[in-house]
């Protein structure tokens, strides 16, 4: 269409070509206009740009798509899915009443930015809490060997912590407690128990970077019968955690606690039962390398007059039962840790202190249990471990139970009560 009017042009000004010149003449105009038309296009350079800004897109692009995301089964990690080195906070909840003042202090922030490489510790703990146990709750069916159950939530803390001898890895044995049992129970090697359907299951476990421990726990029934029973737990917990502060006494946060455990009932097998707080197991203090480092949450009302302070570490649980609300040791124990404030104590038994060496080396004051000796290559070593208990410098923790028949639930969070607010440390999508 461009064609026309330069036909005209070149005709009138130039009478004496012959056509087939004024043909040449259109098609060079042809060429030209469009050319014009389509501006810088066909321009080599620009085109050259053009594909090199197309590049540069595409390789940023390619850099978003790279940020690694964690696989399933779980094997990535966390230090690598993170590699800033700051990893998520928990969830926080302001201070009440006379601590709110706390939220806005200059001086208060200033606390814990001087903290953040404690805090950024414990928070990848956390962190590996949080996936390894989204992990688990997608394979815990009906039917699965005890044993395999822990070992897999085991390796599978040990990959994503980047289990490091002391520095970094798992913090107390998986406690899986069944039904009665309410917790200090795993399966020593050889236990050939299988979870069934009709099973309350109590999954307790830990992780810790640099000795500060995340204690977390959650309850896993599959009847769902038993919903009502975990509510109970889950929303005493959360009060607990709600009720939790600086300056907080414990038999308050206990109180409060027994007040919303004993609001729900349940019914089993036509019967109902009304929902106890277990009177005789408590939530505790967390210090570093130190599950229980002194103070009691209790879960009913009734504790101790002692406060709550800044800066502590709290595993605020409860534990919600069918039975009497009381447990006992009772089965075979599992469960060993070395006391924390022990001394030096002679040992007359070469094996015994053999295995100390071994305890002191591979797990210091964290919790451990016999599967973990097996694991490190430890053999014919319960007199040894006997005599280390018997001396005082190793103490037993049997599985605590309460009446046979009954059914016990517990959800568990680590808190940590910052200069300006409470973290809870371990908290997820899940609970």
């Amino acid at each position: 269409m461009d064609i026309l009017p330069s036909e005209q042009q070149q005709q009138k000004g130039e009478g004496n070509e012959t056509p087939q010149s004024s043909l040449e003449h259109a098609i060079t105009d042809l060429s030209l206009t469009s050319q014009q038309q389509d501006g810088d296009d066909d321009d080599p350079a620009n085109a050259k740009g053009e594909v090199s800004k197309k590049k540069k897109k595409k390789s940023k692009s390619k850099k978003k798509k790279e940020a690694p995301k964690q696989t399933d089964p779980p094997s990535i990690p966390i230090l690598d899915l993170f590699p800033s080195g700051d990893f998520p906070e928990g969830q926080t909840q302001h201070y009440k009443d006379d601590n709110l003042w706390r939220t806005t202090s200059e001086e208060k922030r200033e606390l814990e930015r001087l903290q953040k490489p404690i805090y950024n510790s414990v928070r990848r703990a956390a962190e590996v809490h949080r996936q390894v146990r989204k992990y688990m709750k997608g394979i815990i069916k009906p039917g699965m060997l005890m044993t395999d159950l822990c070992e897999t939530l085991e390796n599978t803390v040990r990959k994503l912590i980047s289990e490091d001898g002391l520095q970094a890895g798992i913090a107390f044995p998986t406690g899986c407690s069944l039904n009665w049992v309410a917790a200090h129970w795993t399966p020593n090697s050889g236990d050939k128990t299988v979870l069934q359907y009709d099973d309350v299951m109590k999954l307790d476990f830990g992780t810790h970077v640099d000795g500060y421990i995340v204690d977390c726990a959650f309850t896993v029934a599959f009847n769902p019968v038993f919903d009502p029973l975990l509510e109970a737990s889950r929303e005493a917990t959360n009060t607990g955690i709600k009720e939790a502060g600086i300056d907080v006494r414990l038999c308050d946060v206990g109180a409060a606690i027994q007040e919303v455990m004993e609001s729900y009932e349940v019914e089993i097998n036509g019967k109902v039962y009304q929902v106890k707080s277990i009177r005789n197991l408590n939530g505790h203090s967390v210090g570093r390398y130190q599950i229980h480092a002194g103070k009691s949450v209790p879960i009913v009302k009734g504790g101790e007059q002692i406060k709550m302070e800044e800066g502590e570490f709290f595993a605020i649980e409860t534990f919600a039962s069918t039975g009497k609300g009381y447990v006992r040791e009772d089965l075979e124990c599992s469960h060993y840790m070395k006391n924390f404030d022990v001394g030096h104590i002679p040992l007359r038994l070469p094996r015994a202190k053999q295995l100390l060496a071994t305890i002191n080396k591979n797990f210091s004051t964290l919790a451990f249990c016999r599967r973990y000796l097996d694991r490190i290559g430890e053999t014919k070593y319960l007199m040894a471990l006997k005599n280390l208990c018997d001396s005082g410098i190793v103490q037993p923790y049997p599985p605590l139970c309460d009446v046979k028949g009954s059914y016990v639930s517990q959800f568990e969070h680590t808190i940590l009560l910052r200069p300006t607010c409470k973290e809870v440390i371990s908290k997820g999508d899940d609970y």
